[in-house]
């Protein structure tokens, strides 16, 4: 027996039959779910996070200067959007009540290690074991959210979990800044850390897997939302057919990856570097600068709720058009950010709330519009392989924006942000009017036919 077993998916169980019953049971296990994946993802960030407000500090302490502290951030984001894929593929074949918990507990032991060396090396070999385990907290949650509940209400539903990325990196700032000002950067690593290993048993004991593997029917069923045929006709599929087939030679996903790029540029970009830049330009502490990108989280939470909502009743569930409209939007948001004058913080806070709001938007729903132009069955995958481009977009937010703004100074920096949306913006115009994917739908349809007959004649 492999130590893995534990992770596979929970074997279906017996569907009831009473009405009454699956109704309670659906409603309680639907808030169930939501919540604890909801508060898992939270702490994810913690432990994602506390490097970036930890990093002022650090910087005083050994000496490490922009370039060095940039290959750290791309080492974390090179390391976390390859798991983000690999662990996609395994998350679509595995139970998110393991999966999810295993991988928050091990981030939370790198971050305590990373804070106990003071070394160059350790450092990067720690953060980048960090980046392979922070991999493990999204597919889990994009397989139960895509189980759990249907298309015409997902958006909102997903709207709200999103909000948790928001709620962690608001936290994360006021708890790690104030860590390091008064007891030492170290500290800002160590206490999110054991805050993220504890919350690990926390999801083993409130997760649960698919509504099947409770004696539940799929969520089409009970909600009478069926997209397209194959959804109405759930088995598994084959690690190479969800791969190749759902992903690797869908056009749609393709064109997700690479708009997901450079929102993830500019969204990492801000994340990571606004408060050394309000610091060194503006003036402000460490504190106040850390007070001023709270906002940013902040505004990630309105943004997600508002994109969810949109998409689903102005839209009627497309995607697209607030894709288009929140990228462009968010160019202009970055472009003020730079050239307002310092030494006014609650304006700073206005524009990061605004970069939030519409940054959050696109991050949100992209991923998942990949989930829903392809296979529910391969959700993990697709958004663990637009993830994996996305997070290479992130790397790119690391070392080279660090030089960048080490040597052309934050001029560069900003105009590249802006380049960045520009390019989004071009990417997801085709997008504006798909909903679902047409080659799937029309395969299913064939495929489901097909079988009727097979019954018909047996």
């Amino acid at each position: 027996m492999s130590v893995l077993d534990f992770l596979r998916p929970a074997p279906y169980k017996e569907e009831l039959v009473n009405e009454e019953e699956i109704k309670k049971n659906y409603r309680y296990w639907r808030i169930r779910i939501f919540y604890s994946m909801y508060i898992g993802y939270v702490f994810y960030y913690f432990s994602r996070k506390s490097f970036t407000f930890a990093m002022p500090a650090l910087m005083q302490d050994l000496g490490l200067d922009k370039s060095e502290l940039g290959i750290l951030g791309s080492i974390l984001s090179i390391t976390y959007g390859i798991s983000k894929f690999l662990s996609g593929i395994l998350a679509d074949r595995s139970n998110p009540r393991y999966f999810m918990a295993v991988g928050l507990i091990l981030t939370g032991v790198f971050n305590v290690l990373f804070g106990a060396t003071s070394s160059i090396v350790f450092f990067a070999i720690f953060w980048g074991l960090n980046g392979c385990f922070q991999g493990w907290g999204w597919p889990p949650c994009a397989r139960l959210l895509t189980h759990w509940y249907s298309q015409n209400e997902r958006g909102t539903w997903w709207g709200f979990w999103n909000t948790s990325h928001s709620v962690g990196g608001a936290l994360i700032p006021l708890i790690a800044a104030f860590c390091a000002q008064y007891w030492g950067w170290r500290y800002a690593m160590y206490i999110p850390g054991c805050m993220c290993i504890l919350l690990g048993f926390f999801i083993i004991n409130r997760l649960r897997d698919t509504p099947q593997s409770l004696g539940l029917p799929p969520i089409e069923k009970f909600r009478n939302d069926y997209p397209s045929a194959h959804h109405a006709q759930e088995r598994e599929l084959s690690v190479k057919e969800i791969l190749v087939e759902y992903v690797l030679r869908n056009k749609f996903i393709w064109v997700l990856a690479v708009s997901y790029f450079f929102v993830y540029v500019i969204r990492t970009g801000i994340n990571d570097w606004s408060v050394l830049f309000l610091v060194e330009t503006k003036g402000y502490s460490l504190l106040t600068a850390g007070a001023c990108v709270c906002w940013f989280e902040v505004g990630g939470i309105f943004g997600s709720l508002a994109a969810g909502w949109a998409s689903d009743k102005i839209f009627k569930g497309r995607r697209g058009p607030i894709n288009v409209l929140f990228s462009l939007g968010v160019i202009f948001a970055v472009l003020a950010l730079w050239l307002t004058p310092g030494g006014m913080p609650v304006l700073d806070s206005a524009l990061m709330f605004c970069v939030g709001f519409l940054i959050f938007g696109p991050q949100m729903l992209i991923g998942m519009a990949a989930a829903e132009l392809s296979h529910k069955k391969a959700a993990g995958t697709a958004t663990g392989f637009v993830g994996w481009i996305a997070y290479l977009g992130a790397a790119s937010a690391g070392y080279p924006l660090g030089k960048m703004a080490q040597d052309w100074g934050w001029y560069g920096f900003f105009v590249t942000l802006a380049i960045c949306g520009c390019i989004s913006v071009i990417m997801l115009v085709p997008l504006w009017k798909v909903k679902s994917n047409p080659k799937y739908k029309d395969l299913d349809v064939c495929s489901a036919a097909s079988a009727d007959k097979e019954a018909a004649s047996t």
